[in-house]
């Protein structure tokens, strides 16, 4: 009895510094009442540490001396044993900040370590507290969040922390963007910018996350200005790795690039050198793509292939690589899903699945398709003429030739022309199967692009032959040297196109980006 009567007692006296320093206009000079305040967070009477946690944040800007053995309590308050008395101090945490906002990032770095409760009721308490905060200061707030997601000097944040974390940003921040990111220039801004610092480590699925998120924003909308296109194409890039060698055993390198291709789809209106670069990798990552990637991906294909190759009211300008890299893509993903091209292609592939759509008139699609493989064909024959007649001028020239200089330009010129011809071989081996209404799609190795057969140089006085080699290295993908795809100078390139024959396009060399897979994260540290 003496004992509940003591409790009494220390809850009465709770509220009688409460009520004194809720009414007095100096509060500053009773200090003491304040003090014995934070001493009941270590009473042994719940009831009272449960009222501390009310008091301690109400009355805090009114004692800076105080203030560091004011959070301490607090806090000790916040891992209390007792539900009800953690609940409390949560709640109140958001108040530290109300007339002190230099507290702010501190509060909010704490509310996001207590995200991993296990209770439900607290997990809310802590939601509720970090968007009070987000409402107070996004910018601060959204920088002391992201902290908890990003690998600072290769030191991982705790990966249960993080994972709560990065729920938090995506189930509480992302709806309500709208209403935190204001204004909208500069908040859209800050928030672009710690996601891709935060995109140096992240899972296949985050990635994906953050860049749903970014695409929604004002600044990268439908009337975007080109460079913030460009802006979320170079991070799609930095994702992919797109300067390390294409490796078919790394799993993770596969899903990472073939994930990162299919978002770069829809952003294809880029120059033609890095347009070229994507479509290679895209042609090398294509026999390795599920049957369900196949299918999604096929739509994106077939609309760039009818964008590449022209009809012919359209003239005759195509770039024969671009147009080899799709269609060696095309009939990759087609093997794997080929009554997807039933409604793409006006095929009428059989395979008795509701997808056939056998029953639908499909026949505009493959009268246009069938035009454009016709005309595409048809440039390809008359270029390889020019190309075979090229090759003989080249080799008179090479004969009276003097310099070692003059001899070098001529060489190259014949291993341009080459590689030229074997692109405009591949393009016929490719076109003509599809012709037919049910076509058979290649899903070997039959067709080897033209970039990755090994070259050898050719002596000054051998004839021209179409098999003729380049010199290891020489293009994009072959050899031990990769071409890049980052933001400098960086090795040449070839592409070869109808209005410029065959063309050298600067590569780009950058940093490379520390991929990390959609297995998730762990010991390999995949979509890094």
């Amino acid at each position: 009895m003496a004992e509940a009567s003591d409790d009494a007692k220390d809850i009465e006296k709770l509220y009688e510094y409460g009520e004194r320093l809720n009414e007095v206009k100096d509060k500053f000079q009773h200090a003491e009442d304040y003090e014995n305040i934070i001493k009941a967070a270590k009473s042994s009477n719940v009831k009272a540490r449960q009222l501390a946690a009310q008091l301690i944040p109400r009355f805090f800007k009114y004692f800076p001396g105080l203030s560091v053995n004011a959070v301490d309590a607090h806090l000790d308050l916040c891992e209390a044993e007792e539900l009800g008395i953690r609940v409390q101090a949560i709640r109140g945490l958001p108040l530290f900040c109300k007339d002190t906002p230099e507290h702010l990032s501190k509060i909010v770095d704490i509310l996001a370590q207590l995200l991993t409760a296990e209770e439900n009721v607290e997990r809310d308490a802590v939601n509720k507290a970090l968007l009070s905060l987000l409402r107070q200061d996004v910018k601060a707030s959204l920088t002391a969040l992201f902290k908890h997601i990003e690998s600072v000097d290769e030191q991982i944040t705790d990966e249960n922390l993080r994972e709560r974390t990065l729920i938090f940003i995506k189930d509480k921040v992302f709806p309500l963007k709208a209403e935190l990111l204001r204004p909208a220039e500069q908040m859209e801004r800050h928030i672009t910018d710690l996601i891709k610092k935060s995109l140096q480590d992240v899972t296949g699925a985050e990635f994906k996350m953050f860049m749903d998120f970014l695409k929604t924003l004002t600044m990268f909308g439908e009337k975007a200005p080109p460079e913030r296109v460009q802006e979320l194409i170079e991070i799609i890039e930095g994702q992919a790795d797109l300067d390390a060698q294409f490796n078919v055993a790394d799993g993770d390198h596969n899903d990472r690039m073939i994930s990162c291709l299919f978002m770069a789809l829809p952003f294809f209106e880029f120059p033609d050198e890095r347009k070229v670069d994507l479509l290679k990798n895209l042609a090398e990552g294509s026999p390795w793509t599920s049957p369900q990637d196949s299918r999604h991906i096929l739509p994106s294909v077939v609309q760039l292939l009818k964008k590449t190759m022209p009809l012919r009211k359209a003239g005759e300008e195509m770039n024969f690589t671009s147009v080899e890299c799709l269609l060696y893509t095309f009939h990759h993903l087609a093997h794997k899903a080929p009554n997807a091209t039933n409604s793409l292609c006006g095929y009428k592939i059989v395979t008795g699945q509701p997808s056939d759509r056998i029953g639908e008139d499909f026949s505009e699609q493959y009268k246009d398709f069938s035009e454009r493989l016709i005309c595409v064909e048809d440039l390809v024959r008359a270029t390889m003429k020019k190309l075979t007649q090229g090759m003989a001028d080249h080799n008179k020239i090479l004969r009276a030739a003097v310099s070692d200089e003059a001899k070098a330009t001529i060489k190259t010129q014949k291993q341009n022309t080459t590689t030229g011809l074997r692109t405009c071989n591949n393009i016929l081996a490719m076109t003509q199967p599809l012709h037919s209404k049910t076509p058979s799609f290649i899903g070997d190795k039959r067709v080897k692009l033209s970039w990755k057969e090994a070259v050898k140089p050719l002596p000054p006085t051998a004839s021209a032959t179409v098999g003729g080699k380049r010199p290891l290295g020489a293009q994009n993908g072959a050899g031990s040297s990769p071409a890049k795809m980052g933001r400098g100078p960086g090795s040449t390139q070839n592409s070869f196109s109808r209005s410029a024959g065959l063309q050298h396009l600067v590569g780009r060399s950058g940093a490379r980006s520390r991929g990390r897979g959609h297995g998730g994260r762990g010991s390999g540290r995949g979509f890094r």
